[in-house]
């Protein structure tokens, strides 16, 4: 762990436990991030390596490395040939493994939550949060014992049943975001592998740290080698998981560009696959709406991460007389302290990287010079002691239309985007009209209102008076229409039927077959 210190800022004293890390950081002076293949943490050969930012001060935590094609092709031979072992262990046993594997990550939340922080940005509570939405899923991941149960109708025909059974698939892949490092591993090989699958894991390349943590944990909780391997990199990675012919599914969560890429080329080569892409999120604020509780609410999903959340709620429409609470919810805006992720009090902490924050500094401008009114702009904020870092203010921008830029594209940072309608029909047809359906949300006090919104906008995941309305595991993650690609959504009921296949038996035992021979008690005499 020595090596990981050294690189900190003086002023960033986040120190991981002594024990956890140690295995997938080298111990060089320039530290570089290892790969996770059949069970073992293995420095990568490649002469590729991409440069890893503290976002807070940009100086170099890490070097990833572009893992080789015989480095990839290793991390799938080892899931393969681990499959047929995993695949007939018991239901029971991989029960068992979870069951440690849950406990094991509770116990190193915050050192989990502390790497978050380094190599993403986000608040240590946020980061906290992040590892804790992704423990939920593990937690439920411990109920497989209901969760992959059959189907049976005795009785079919004369003498006949027929009974359907859930089985894993093979070899999976999953590729990660930089926004969630730990919740959206957490989404993936925990339910593909509590399902009898195994899994290669391709976490990106911003901010693996919790990724390999969690493959430390991994260990200790007992999976066997093979079952989950991590390799790294970027566009070739990408490809080979989506050619592969081993690989038999594909979980992404990313950008609409690499979504759509994901999608299509991983499905042309005969795989399933899951593709949570962009997203474009609306709160509707009606004017019977409780003001101090709405107010809170949409500050808080707007700003919160810095705004790099797919879940985030980046547009708020003001029906009728709620517009007059535009300046109190500027000033709620204004009052967020902004500062590295790890410094007390910090509200939001920086985006990922200097080209992210150029990216919304420059939508933000479209915006403005569209015609939209800037009543907050965060672009010049200063972090003292933090003057190389990647931040942006709590911006917000009014007056939006529909054919803005600022608006047709997801910005992914702190800026909250405005607009007014006289009536809710119109928000309705304003959101339906949006190509985006990952979530949306109404806050109102009148249940017919809620109701009324809630039947008809198509939207995947709709709150009232919940700002971001993520399901907890025992649902889905439902988001739809241009946020989604696939049959099937990710965790809950849904992410076993992505992990498994269902195989029916149909058999016949004939009732004129049945065995009537009695017990024989007497003394056999052997003739």
């Amino acid at each position: 762990m020595a090596g990981m210190v050294r690189v900190l800022h003086p002023r960033q004293c986040l120190r991981l436990s002594t024990w956890l890390g140690v295995r997938f950081y080298s111990n060089s002076s320039a530290p570089t991030t290892k790969l996770f293949i059949d069970g073992q943490f293995v420095e990568s050969k490649t002469k590729e390596w991409i440069d890893l930012h503290n976002p807070a001060t940009n100086e170099v935590i890490t070097r990833v490395p572009k893992s080789t094609p015989n480095e990839m092709e290793a991390a799938v031979s080892s899931a393969k040939e681990a499959f047929t072992d995993w695949s007939n262990t018991t239901i029971l046993s991989r029960q068992q493994i979870m069951f440690k594997y849950q406990d094991l990550i509770k116990k190193h939340l915050k050192d989990l939550a502390a790497s978050i922080t380094k190599e993403q940005g986000k608040t240590l509570v946020d980061a906290e949060g992040d590892v804790m939405r992704g423990l939920q899923v593990v937690e439920h991941c411990c109920s497989i014992t209901s969760l992959q149960l059959g189907e049976t109708l005795p009785g079919i025909a004369k003498d006949m049943d027929t009974m359907t059974y859930r089985l894993p698939l093979g070899v999976t892949a999953g590729i990660t975001p930089f926004n969630f490092p730990a919740m959206i591993p957490l989404w993936m090989f925990p339910m593909s592998l509590v399902c009898g699958n195994t899994m290669v894991m391709k976490p990106s390349e911003r901010d693996p740290g919790a990724c390999m943590m969690l493959m430390e944990l991994a260990n200790e909780a007992g999976f066997p080698k093979g079952t989950v391997n991590v390799i790294h990199g970027q566009h070739e990675a990408v490809n080979f998981i989506c050619d592969h012919p081993a690989i038999r599914a594909i979980s992404f969560v990313g950008s609409d560009t690499a979504g759509k890429y994901i999608y299509e080329r991983g499905s042309i080569n005969g795989k399933r696959v899951q593709a949570n892409m962009g997203a474009k999120n609306h709160g509707v604020i009606m004017p019977d709406a409780n003001k101090e509780h709405s107010l809170n609410q949409l500050v808080g999903a707007a700003f919160g991460a810095a705004g790099q959340r797919c879940m985030a709620l980046s547009t708020a429409i003001f029906v009728g007389e709620s517009k007059k609470w535009i300046p109190e919810l500027v000033e709620r805006a204004k009052k967020l302290k902004v500062n590295a992720g790890h410094e007390p009090n910090a509200d939001l902490g920086p985006l990922i990287s200097p080209q992210a924050k150029q990216r919304v500094c420059d939508l933000v401008q479209s915006g403005v010079s569209e015609g939209a009114d800037l009543l907050l702009d965060g672009r010049g904020v200063k972090v003292p002691g933090y003057e190389k870092g990647n931040f942006v203010g709590p911006t917000v921008l009014h007056n939006v239309k529909p054919n803005m830029k600022c608006y047709t594209e997801e910005i992914f940072g702190p800026v909250l985007i405005s607009m007014e309608v006289d009536t809710i029909d119109e928000a309705i047809d304003l959101i339906n009209s949006n190509p985006y359906g990952n979530g949306t949300a109404i806050f109102t006090t009148n249940g017919a209102t809620a109701r009324k919104y809630t039947q008809q906008i198509d939207v995947g995941q709709v709150g009232v008076n919940v700002p971001i309305p993520v399901p907890l595991p025992m649902f889905s993650f439902t988001g739809s229409r241009g946020s989604f690609r696939g049959d099937t959504n990710f965790y809950g009921k849904q992410g076993v039927q992505f992990y498994t296949q269902v195989k029916t038996v149909t058999q016949m035992w004939r009732e004129d077959d049945v065995t009537h021979t009695k017990a024989a008690t007497a003394m056999p005499v052997m003739r």
